[in-house]
């Protein structure tokens, strides 16, 4: 058993990086059966997928001190989806690993939130947990999040592309690229 730790906070320009509150659910399972939102994943999410899934990341901060953050926009929007940082629990040639990974409602796109929180939880993860290294993948169509991706610094080596194992051969979106970025020199911050 894992001591229990204090889940931090990130804080940005415009942004508030927060543990999970009751109160996300319905925006959450919103966004979980929003056909936009789950365009580049392989179904939409009931709502019982939904609260499972915010247990397993509420579960995730508390044990590794770091995780999903639920997002919100003081002063704008209590809820505008999730960023942060995850151990991924698949196996493939470059786990073990720590990815950066985000979600928004569709209405909130378009405003840099997810590379703004991103680069917080990039931050985070180096300059807090100390990691060396920190990964992102998605399916080569999702142009949105690997422009995200690309913004944050982040490189790909397309001999590094891989099919998820989470997903049958054949599946339409197996097809995954993968995408790096390592800790700054200390000088070089």
């Amino acid at each position: 058993m894992h001591a229990m730790r204090t889940i931090p906070e990130l804080r940005t320009a415009r942004l508030w990086l927060r543990p999970w509150s009751p109160a996300d659910l319905e925006p959450l399972a919103a966004m979980g059966s929003d056909p936009r939102v789950m365009e580049f994943f392989p179904g939409l999410l009931t709502p019982e997928q939904t609260l499972a899934m915010v247990a397993r990341m509420s579960a995730h901060l508390t044990e590794h001190g770091f995780g999903a953050w639920a997002v919100e926009v003081p002063g704008v929007a209590p809820f505008v989806g999730f960023v942060g940082l995850g151990v991924p629990r698949f196996e493939a040639a470059f786990t073990p690993c720590v990815e950066v990974a985000w979600r928004l409602s569709a209405e909130h796109w378009g405003h840099g939130y997810a590379t703004e929180a991103a680069r917080a939880a990039l931050a985070f993860g180096f300059d807090e947990v100390g990691l060396e290294e920190i990964v992102a993948f998605t399916v080569p169509a999702n142009q949105r999040s690997r422009a995200v991706m690309e913004r944050l610094g982040m490189t790909r080596d397309p001999r590094e592309d891989f099919e998820h194992p989470s997903l049958p051969v054949g599946h339409p979106l197996r097809r995954h690229v993968l995408y790096r970025l390592r800790r700054a020199p200390l000088a070089a911050r």
